[in-house]
């Protein structure tokens, strides 16, 4: 079964719900009812290996066809990439490569250094040509992120045995970023093949700190690589057990010591129990590069008016959702871009403030509306999405009890897939979303929302990204400054861009930023060394047991 790799706010009870009427008064104590549910078998305790337990089952483990976040992190720590980030930061850094790219003047041609020495995991060395392999292999077969390279790409040439020369469509200066994505890395060609459809999903062999040893439905294997390059990992393997999308066999496993790490995926009310056992357990809490925001379609009658979508802005209350809704375990967030990133600006925090109620009800008195003549406005959302659901009643509730009835929100849910093909078609006035970034750079939050490839300011936002994100909106300035930043080499001079884009986000207000996760893993106290990356990535060779 594929597993929705992405939800995670997922509520485990539906999945006992077969069992005795008796455990039906535990419907909101899951955590502590499930013990006669069956526990899956966890490996035998090695002192030399770490014990990781989670919910998510890899659907492949095949890099040129993974593009879920448990498959990823598998492959993260097996193979290698081009280039990589510092540990627990979007700093960007050599990897296989041994420097940044050179890059020609034009923007389009990369030449790329690779690292000598290197072998893979059945003994193929590692070279320039072994990594062209793997590239036009990740484009050319047609799985599932193809696209991430195949769009950008013109040409991979091994130029030199360690040399590498990639020329591209068009200048795109967060390329360096895309080659960290773990699913361009390299792999061994003496084991995968190029060709339409030609994966290997049980099979992951690359140059990696661990080797896979065994690939089950509900456990992986990872051997420490003796031959590995550099540095070895702090243990000697991982032990991952899979608890078949039940979080609450994972909270228990944990709880009884099972296991010694859990992550992904917790459901809330166990994620607050475990925090408040801090000290009897390790808390660790990343800040997670997931976005989630109110998206406002631009064509449609109110918020065709700059003036309600500024009141709408102005009269959200982030921190109310994140105490009532999300309990916490979210940081709210003032644009569309994390706060992980240097480049973040608060515009929307700097503009309207928090829950300026005020300020809304000026607004929407400008644009003509009142208590008698109220704006009236539809929240749709995924209905498998319980927790967007009780954020759009937080967001009526809050209006209806602050604003005076001077604006209405109406929420509604419809299943997933008529959701997502509905947004891009414009039916919905405004819609819950959330994005998962491909790569970690602030193209990749700006360009995805505030492109259009074809359309007018009058009439909006006709083929492009803003389109396909719902809002329709179009703006010259904002391609322009899209254009320039993908253009744009110099680190700062493109800081100075996307901060520019941030404030006009906010002055146009096509959508409207709410809350990134946070990231949570949960360690046994004689466990030391677990990090969680922005990208949700997940180092298992800093992890190590200490003696009580």
């Amino acid at each position: 079964m594929i597993i929705n790799q992405f939800s995670y706010f997922r509520q485990s009870l539906k999945k006992i719900s077969k069992y005795l009427i008796l455990f039906s008064i535990c419907f909101t104590l899951a955590v502590g009812c499930n013990s006669s549910q069956t526990q899956e078998t966890t490996n035998p305790v090695d002192n030399n290996r770490i014990s990781v337990g989670t919910t998510l089952k890899p659907r492949t483990l095949d890099p040129a066809d993974n593009y879920e976040l448990v498959g990823l992190n598998i492959i993260y720590n097996v193979a290698e990439s081009l280039y990589t980030y510092e540990i627990g930061t979007t700093e960007i850094k050599p990897l296989l490569a041994t420097e940044m790219p050179e890059i020609s003047e034009d923007g389009l041609r990369y030449i790329i250094p690779l690292r000598h020495g290197v072998s893979f995991h059945d003994g193929t060395a590692f070279n320039a040509e072994a990594m062209e392999f793997s590239l036009k292999r990740f484009i050319e077969n047609g799985g599932k992120p193809s696209f991430l390279l195949g769009d950008v790409i013109e040409t991979v040439e091994a130029t030199g045995e360690y040399e590498l020369k990639i020329t591209l469509k068009q200048p795109f200066a967060a390329f360096p970023a895309l080659l960290a994505f773990p699913g361009a890395c390299a792999v061994s060609p003496e084991a995968y093949k190029i060709g339409e459809g030609e994966f290997s999903p049980s099979t992951l062999v690359g140059t990696g700190k661990y080797q896979l040893n065994q690939f089950k439905s509900d456990s992986i294997s990872l051997n420490a690589n003796e031959n590995y390059w550099g540095d070895k990992p702090a243990n000697q393997g991982i032990n991952m057990q899979i608890y078949s999308s039940n979080s609450a066999n994972l909270f228990n496993s944990f709880k009884t010591g099972a296991v010694d790490v859990a992550y992904q995926t917790l459901d809330p009310q166990q994620i607050e129990n475990l925090r408040s056992s801090e000290g009897k357990l390790q808390v660790i809490e990343g800040s997670g590069t997931v976005v989630n925001y109110l998206v406002l379609n631009l064509q449609q009658e109110p918020l065709d008016q700059p003036e309600v979508r500024q009141a709408i802005a102005a009269g959200i209350n982030r921190a109310l959702i994140n105490e009532r809704v999300l309990k916490g375990q979210a940081e709210p967030i003032y644009s569309l871009l994390p706060t992980a990133f240097e480049a973040y600006q608060p515009s929307f925090e700097t503009l309207y403030r928090e829950a300026n109620t005020s300020k809304a009800k000026e607004l929407l008195t400008k644009a003509g509306y009142s208590a008698e003549n109220p704006a009236i406005i539809e929240i749709w959302h995924s209905s498998g999405s319980i927790t967007r659901g009780i954020v759009a009643e937080t967001i009526k509730a809050y209006a209806a009890s602050e604003l005076g009835g001077i604006i209405q929100f109406v929420p509604n849910s419809v299943e997933s897939a008529s959701f997502f093909s509905n947004l891009s078609q414009g039916i919905y006035p405004s819609a819950l979303v959330d994005w998962y970034p491909d790569f970690l750079d602030p193209d990749n939050y700006l360009q995805p929302f505030l492109s259009c490839g074809q359309g007018s300011p009058s009439g909006g936002c006709e083929s492009g990204a803003a389109q396909s994100r719902g809002s329709f909106y179009y703006s010259d300035r904002a391609n322009q400054l899209i254009e320039q930043s993908r253009q744009e080499q110099d680190a700062d001079k493109r800081q100075t861009i996307f901060i520019e884009l941030q404030e006009l986000l906010a002055q146009d207000v096509p959508y409207i930023p709410l809350w990134q996760t946070k990231d949570y893993a949960f360690a046994q106290n004689e466990i030391q060394g677990v990090v969680i990356n922005p990208s949700q990535t997940f180092p298992f060779w800093t992890i190590k047991r200490i003696d009580n």
